[in-house]
Parts: structure tokens; sequence; C-alpha cells
């Protein structure tokens, strides 16, 4: 009884130490989401397979279709491996002005921006769950030369994206 007494305690703990990782509402991101969040739920999201390409940055969010990874064709191998039963998907841009920008994704996934073979780091990043119509939002300093925005690990076969110029 003891043990079992232990090991629903280390699981209580655990599972409070996750829950302080995830800030929860949308007054917890660090910046405001107001014009993000705006974009990601308007209803002319346009609505684009994985794989295409774009000529610019996209004036309003976008909603990328998404297939199992292995029918991806992701052109670059994620930095972290998709879970099994996931979805992947990707988008080129041909010529994106340089500048900050802040890419918010609607729900949870792995992003990965790829500019001239290289992995970019986002400058920063601010995530939360139970916000609707938002999830996380990092922001990216843009060369400009083509990118490939890559995402992975995502629950749903489509996902909404919000690249816009950083405030």
């Amino acid at each position: 009884m003891r043990v079992l007494s232990f090991l629903a305690a280390l699981l209580l703990s655990a599972t409070s130490a996750l829950a302080a990782e995830e800030p929860s509402g949308c007054d917890k991101f660090k910046w405001p989401i107001e014009r993000e969040r705006a974009a990601l739920t308007a209803p002319d999201r346009t609505r684009l397979a994985s794989g295409s390409e774009q000529a610019a940055v996209p004036g309003s969010a976008i909603t990328l279709g998404l297939v199992a990874p292995s029918e991806a064709k992701l052109p670059t191998p994620p930095e972290r491996a998709p879970k099994d039963g996931s979805f992947a998907g990707f988008t080129s841009i041909k010529a994106p002005k340089a500048g900050l920008y802040t890419i918010s994704l609607s729900a949870g996934a792995w992003v990965d921006v790829v500019q001239d073979g290289h992995f970019l780091k986002p400058v920063a990043f601010s995530g939360a769950t139970d916000c609707d119509g938002i999830r996380k939002t990092m922001k990216y300093e843009l060369s400009a030369q083509p990118l490939v925005l890559q995402v992975s690990g995502a629950k749903d076969n489509a996902l909404s994206i919000a690249i816009l110029a950083a405030q």
C-alpha cells in the first residue's frame, strides 16, 4: 500500500510540474498576441497544400494542409523527430523581405525555419495553452532569401499559420 501511495504522489508531482511548465490562458503570452490571434482565426485564411510555394510572405494567415511525416517530403529532416500518428508539411517563400517576423501557430507543433540551408533559431518564443486560436508564437530574424517553413508533430491534418512583420 505504501508503494502505491508513493507512486501516486510521484505521478501527481510529475503532472503538476508539467502543468507548471505550460502557462494557461491568453494573458500568459510574453507579448501582445491580439494581431496574430485575429489573423489565425480570420475566416479568409488561404488554404495551401503541403509543398506549396509562395512568391512572398502572405498578407494574411494560411491554413496549411498536413500529411503523415513519411509522405510530407520535408526538404530538410526536422530538428525534432515527429511522433507516430502526427502530421507534417511545409511551404516555401521565394522572396521574403528582410526583417523581424512573428510566426504563430493555431495549435501545437514543431516549427523549423530553414534559410540558406541552415535552421534559424527564434530570437524569442512564447506559448500558452487554453487560448482559443493560438498556441505559440515565435520571433525570427529573416533575411531576404528564400525560406522553407516546415511543421511537424502536429496532431491534426491542418494548421493555421500567421507570418507577420513584428511591430
